[in-house]
């Protein structure tokens, strides 16, 4: 369906399936007027009444010849009554907003006074004590209020059951103030409350660290979430969710090499290429890969010629060690090494403490006992480093999308490492295995004594550099960054946390859900 949608005076239409989403609206405005993903834009119809999400869509059917204004966080005065100026809390402000664009390199256009700068810390300190004062104060009006703020004192954090608790009571809350449809701002405004009254909740990677609460921008998060939940519940029919919306991001985002490397073309890359497949001089071949690193992902990115990666460049199968090469010219050598580095010192018994809070399954307490307490004489277990890679999957379980049903964690584990006997044939398991998602085949006489790990892409084995579980590990996440492979979907939450979390790639331009930002709160404050 085609949509009347005017921006700073210019109007334009924009198409759209039939039962669009807000979030998939609002991407396709910034897509037709060129806007940045950061831009925060607010919709109006034409009588400059404000629209939320859960009407957009009834209102557009009742009156599809409407023109909707899109306004910035810049030109929204404009169409703002005094008293909702009133409202607005630093979170949603054009302070804010400003802030986080100059964090983000987007040109701003807006003149900011000597005043505004020298009391905008005043401003955000007094807004965030507000905020803080309401949460509180809705927890100790709230029958379990007074759980959560003791659970918190003792504990430093809060539990997956208590956040949920928490979020429910204050969704009441909010409720109870401000009717069915809550304002942004008044959203915004809780979620500012909650990281202030509890500091170790807050997402240091985020720009505002509530996002995992509310993100306004997106209109996620779990106060979103919740509040959709109890509309659902109240309604016959319930607003359309808002959908993930494909973006080139993570593994599929172009980006320049890290490397300087001359690389070659034409007929000397030609020559290199005849060099790679035909030389047994292993010497010569890592020089002639970082060469034509350029022309490989040339390769990966054209679609009619992906498929032929292994037939182009063969030695990826019986040459160790050049996936990591190709990940380290991409990268940088500081990125490439974060795994390995950080892992065991900054993360693994973290994830270890927090799985130790999920609802107990045999599956789970098998983990547990394997990353805490590992014994050669369990021959059914991983070891360590995979138990508690595993452990991390289950704090990130696969979730439900629009073309698939979720899956368990347990049943994802196979989509991520499988073991193979070594008695068994290699060949025969290739045969049987489905999909070009890479995962690590871990070949051994039991699972905690594997000889060798191999990386499959595309039903090719790919021999590992690493003898370790972690290592291995390592080389799977990097695989997909060198021959530019999509996450597999059940495995998206956590190959997303370890991106952004463990090797800090795309960290503010990387779409993350709300569970994932909540355990970086948890395992990095």
């Amino acid at each position: 369906m085609l949509l009347k949608v005017k921006y700073q005076g210019t109007k334009k239409y924009i198409r759209l399936q039939s039962g669009f989403t807000y979030l998939e609206f609002i991407n396709e405005v910034k897509s037709k007027f060129g806007l940045p993903d950061a831009t925060d834009l607010q919709i109006f119809d034409e009588t400059d009444t404000a629209v939320d999400e859960d009407i957009l869509l009834e209102l557009i059917e009742s009156n599809p010849d409407l023109c909707l204004t899109v306004c910035d966080s810049f030109s929204v005065e404009d169409h703002s009554s005094p008293s909702s100026l009133t409202d607005t809390m630093s979170p949603s402000s054009s302070d804010n907003d400003l802030s986080s664009r100059r964090e983000q390199g987007i040109p701003i256009d807006r003149n900011v006074s000597n005043f505004e700068v020298m009391n905008r810390s005043t401003t955000e300190a007094s807004g965030s004590e507000a905020a803080k004062e309401m949460v509180e104060n809705a927890l100790l009006r709230k029958p379990g209020g007074e759980d959560v703020l003791e659970e918190y004192k003792s504990e430093n954090t809060l539990t997956h059951s208590t956040r949920r608790h928490l979020v429910n009571i204050l969704t009441s809350h909010m409720t109870e103030m401000h009717g069915r449809i809550v304002p942004r701002q008044q959203k915004e405004k809780y979620a500012l409350g909650i990281i202030t009254l509890f500091p170790s909740l807050k997402d240091p990677f985020s720009p505002k660290g509530y996002e995992h609460f509310y993100d306004g921008v997106k209109n996620t998060g779990f106060l979103s979430w919740r509040l959709r939940t109890m509309s659902r519940k109240n309604r016959a029919t319930g607003s359309p969710q808002a959908g993930t919306v494909p973006q080139l991001q993570g593994p599929k985002r172009q980006r320049p090499a890290a490397t300087e490397q001359q690389q070659l073309d034409g007929d000397a890359c030609r020559e290199a290429i005849y060099f790679l497949v035909h030389s047994p001089d292993e010497a010569g071949v890592f020089e002639k890969m970082k060469l034509t690193l350029q022309h490989r992902q040339d390769l990966v990115r054209d679609a009619q010629r992906s498929a032929d990666i292994f037939k182009t460049f063969p030695r990826f199968i019986d040459v160790k060690g050049l996936l990591n090469q190709d990940f380290l010219l991409l990268f940088g050598g500081e990125t490439a090494s974060k795994m390995l580095e950080k892992w065991d010192t900054a993360f693994k018994y973290k994830v270890i403490k927090e799985a130790k809070q999920l609802t107990q399954s045999k599956e789970l307490c098998r983990l547990l006992n394997a990353a805490e307490k590992p014994t050669e004489n369990d021959d059914t277990s991983w070891d360590s480093d995979m138990a508690s890679l595993l452990l991390l999957l289950h704090l990130l379980p696969p979730t439900a999308g629009r073309k698939r049903s979720k899956i368990s964690a347990s049943d994802a584990v196979e989509k991520m490492v499988h073991f193979h006997k070594s008695c068994c044939s290699i060949d025969e398991h290739l045969r049987g295995r489905k999909g070009q998602q890479p995962y690590i085949l871990a070949a051994g006489r039991t699972q905690n004594k594997i000889d060798n790990f191999y990386i499959v892409v595309d039903k090719q084995l790919i021999p590992c550099q690493a003898t370790s579980s972690l290592g291995a590990f390592d080389e799977l996440f990097k695989s997909h960054y060198v021959f530019n492979l999509s996450y597999e979907e059940s495995l998206v939450q956590l190959y997303t946390f370890v991106q952004t979390t463990v090797y800090n790639i795309d960290v503010t331009t990387t779409d993350e859900s709300p569970r994932i930002r909540e355990l970086r709160a948890k395992l990095l404050n």
